[in-house]
This record gives C-alpha cells, structure tokens and sequence, in this order.
C-alpha cells in the first residue's frame, strides 16, 4: 500500500472534484485513483471503472419480447386460381403425342403466389398486400401455430396496392394494433415479419431510413415509409413493427438490382392502411377517397424560381374543374398548395396522400401559395360524382373489343382506373375477361376508346353500335397514359 503525503493527498482530492463533475456531464461514471512516481508531486489517472452486469436484461439488448407480442398475429398467405390452357391442334394427332407427350394437350393449371399479411382485428380481418393475391380466386393463409385457414377477399384496392381478407372459420385470432404512422420519426427501430422467399416465418431488423417517399412508382398514392430492415420476396403484406409491437406499415416493396435486400425497403404507411379497412369493415367493396377535381403538377426548380419561391415544394394547380371541390373553396388556377391542415406537402404525390387518408364529410385546411400571398383556405372532402352515369357494357362478338367490359368516363371513373391525360368523354376499359380477343390484343384497363373506324365515341352505348357488325379492318383511337394512340387491325 503506498502512502500519500499530505500535499499530494490533497492534490488528488482536488483531482477527483474535478473529474467527478466532468464525468457527471457527461454520464459516464468512473474511480480515480492517484499514485505517487518517486517524486514529491503526485500524478492523477482516471482509469473507468468496469462493473459487472447486474442483471440479465443488463447484460443482453434483445427484441424477443416485441417478437413475442407481434409474431403471433403475422401470417403467410398463398393464392392460387386455376388457367384454362387452350387446345393445340397438332395434339389431335396421337403420333405427335406419342412423341412429344401430353403436355400440350387442354387442360388445367395452376397459377400461384405467395406472400404474408397481417391479422388486424380478433375477428380475422387480414390486412396483405394487393399483388399479392391480384388475379387470384383461392386465398388459404399459414398462421403462426401452424393452422391453414381459408379466406375470403373481402376487398381489393390497387390503388395503394392493399387487400383486405377474412378468415372463414371462427374464433379469436391473436391481432395486431395498428399504430399512427404520423408519429414516425427517422431513425426510429422498427422490425420486419414475413415469409421471405418461402422459408418461414422471419424477423429482420433495421431504423426507419426516411419518411414520405413519393415518386416511387409502386402506387397510385406513393406515399412510404423506407427502411434498411431487410425485404426480400415473400415479405409482401406483412407487418412493418415499432417498439411497441404495433404495426406502422405494411411492406410493400424492395429497390433492388439483384432481387434480395440491398437496404431500400418501403412500407405503406399504417394511416393510409386503416382507411382500407374502415372501407372493409362498412362492407364496401371500393375505397372512395376525397376527390380534387384539379390536375396537380410537381415544381421543378425553374418553376419555383418563376413563382419567386426559395424552393420548389407543393403542388401546382395545373387545371381546375369549375365544379370541383378545390374550386368551390376559393382555389385558383396557378396556385400552389403547401400543405393540408397544418401538415406540408412537397409534391402532388403527398397532398393526395394527406386527402386520401381522411373520411368523406368532412373539411380540410389549405395553405395555398398565390403569387407573393399565403392564403389559408378549405375544401370540402366529397367523392367524385359519377356523372354520367357508368352504365356498363360488355363488347361480344369478333373483333378486337370483344370481352373487355366499358364505362362511361366520368370524374369517379377516372379516380377509379387512374386514366391519365385530359379526355373527358369517351368509353374507359373497367375489365377484361382473360382468354378474350381484347386481351390478346392487349387491351388494357384505364385505355380510353375516342374513335373506332372514324366514328366518335361518347358512350358506352356510342362503343357497343361501333362493333355491332363485321368490318374489314378496325382502325382504333384511344388514350393511354395520357397519349393519344391510334392503330389498325385486320378484320
């Protein structure tokens, strides 16, 4: 033991005053210890402290204990339905059978996907991914405890790439809450539950990388939460988890080159998810959404620096319906909209997510951009009318329409099918039977027909006198994505 003298005695105590105030800033605890080098005057070294854990949560950091609320109510989905695959002539022939077997032959098979979801409510309410099950008409989902239930699809919404499903057998199924996505903040821990790639149920974990990615091109309304937690094929429809074992998103989507998780996930956010289910549960088969009867437009730096802003956010108002709701409440042409009560939009993608995810009835609060002046103005939330009527038809008989069903264009229509450009008359593609001529000539949902052999189209009704009889040749004029085609077939 070495003794001190009396000088360096207080030396240390001088020394330990002052390390001890300084670590007390900065948290960190430790001792100090002084010891004498052969010389009158004592030299102090803070050497930390190193303590045993107290205890096993002191000693391990571990997420089982979200896992074990969350895992339960995460579940595996596969959908399938059956194809009709058509006859090949030369199959007729049991010489060419006999060599080339029975594969060709007509008959049945099987198309399938695989993906995960999540149960939302005790009753079975399962919220997945809509590619998950688009196309499908068998729906069976893997619960944790290793029960295969059937379901029903309750709902299919493609424009946010949700679907709603219900367990067929009874009982309380262990759910999971749905959290306010709003809450969210960068760099937040969050977990990743699914089936990827088919191998069973599995836990990833990450940060929330970023918040309200628009521009993605997944979604009609792109609006997602990105996160590093790996997402690879499979995790489709499941649950994207906080800290409190509530589901803050459903993960939709990977950026990837190579297929697997480089890092970049997204999730729709659970806000826009409960509009879905509210939908769901009233028994709705559609998701009606606020309409804006306006055509919106991002700003580009050039565009900001002509309407004398410092940077390029909001949403221009490009067009404007005389009678939409943003022009009853005081919305001009050439205004640009900051954000929707209280919280800012930067781009047209964000101003209709912040609509989109609010109940019709009701208000919400502009802030607009009008030239050098900062209005607050309101707008009614209200669907879009379906004026005129839809009335449908489905086009028989030969030629390139046949099988496909049409409505009239209308501003509800439009927000339906998504139909781009500025036609607002015409007969709009809702459906397309599979196997139909309009199928094979690659017709498509959301193509507006303007012309058939030079003759205007107003309406369905317009369509089904068109194609009523046999002609030589179709020449066809439509709108898709917002450009004008026109094309001829062969009759």
């Amino acid at each position: 033991m070495i003794r001190l003298s009396r000088r360096a005695a207080l030396l240390a105590r001088r020394v330990r005053a002052r390390l001890g105030r300084k670590l007390l800033k900065t948290g960190i605890a430790a001792a100090v210890v002084v010891v004498a080098a052969g010389s009158p005057v004592a030299r102090a070294q803070a050497v930390q402290e190193r303590v045993l854990p107290g205890s096993h949560a002191e000693a391990i950091l571990s997420f089982a204990p979200i896992v074990k609320k969350a895992q339960p109510a995460v579940v595996n989905v596969f959908a399938s339905r059956v194809e009709k695959r058509p006859a090949n002539p030369l199959y007729d022939d049991p010489i060419f059978r006999q060599f080339f077997g029975e594969g060709g032959m007509p008959g049945r098979q099987m198309a399938q996907s695989l993906g995960s979801g999540v149960i939302v409510d005790p009753t079975g309410l399962v919220v997945t991914n809509h590619h998950v099950i688009e196309g499908m008409t068998d729906v069976r989902v893997s619960l944790a405890d290793k029960r295969e239930v059937s379901a029903k699809i309750l709902l299919r919404d493609p424009r946010t790439d949700l679907a709603v499903l219900k367990l067929t057998e009874g009982g309380a199924y262990p759910s999971m809450e749905l959290a306010d996505s709003d809450q969210l903040q960068v760099g937040d821990l969050v977990l990743a539950i699914g089936n990827p790639f088919g191998v069973g149920q599995t836990v990833t974990q990450g940060i929330v990388s970023a918040l309200a990615r628009t521009q993605v091109g997944i979604s009609d309304y792109g609006f997602f939460i990105q996160t590093d937690a790996a997402i690879n094929p499979g995790n489709s429809g499941g649950p994207l988890v906080d800290m409190n074992g509530r589901a803050v998103g459903i993960n939709s989507a990977i950026f990837s080159k190579s297929g697997g998780s480089v890092g970049i996930g997204f999730a729709i956010p659970s806000n826009m998810v409960k509009v879905v289910l509210a939908t769901a549960k009233g028994g709705g088969k559609q998701v009606h959404r606020p309409w804006l009867g306006a055509t919106l437009q991002a700003l580009t730096q050039d565009i900001a620096e002509g309407l004398a802003m410092q940077r390029p956010t909001g949403a221009l108002v490009a067009d404007l319906d005389a009678k939409g709701p943003l022009a009853e409440g005081g919305v001009k042409r050439g205004d640009v909209i900051l954000s929707v009560d209280g919280q800012e939009v930067d781009d047209p993608e964000a101003l209709g997510y912040r609509l989109g995810t609010k109940p019709l009835g009701g208000a919400a609060a502009l802030g607009v951009l009008r030239g050098s002046k900062k209005l607050a103005l309101t707008t009614k939330l209200v669907a879009a009318p379906e004026i005129p009527p839809r009335d449908p038809v489905k086009i028989k008989g030969q030629n390139p329409f046949s099988g496909a069903t049409v409505v009239n264009l209308s501003p509800a229509t439009i927000e339906e099918l998504s139909v781009q450009g500025n036609a607002t008359s015409g007969a709009v593609v809702a459906e397309i039977e599979d196997g139909s001529l309009a199928q094979q000539f690659n017709l498509l949902k959301g193509d507006v027909i303007l012309a058939v052999n030079d003759r205007k189209i107003l309406t369905t009704r317009d369509m089904e006198q068109a194609v009523a009889g046999r002609a030589y040749y179709w020449k066809i004029t439509l709108s898709r994505g917002g450009q004008t085609i026109t094309t001829v077939i062969g009759g």
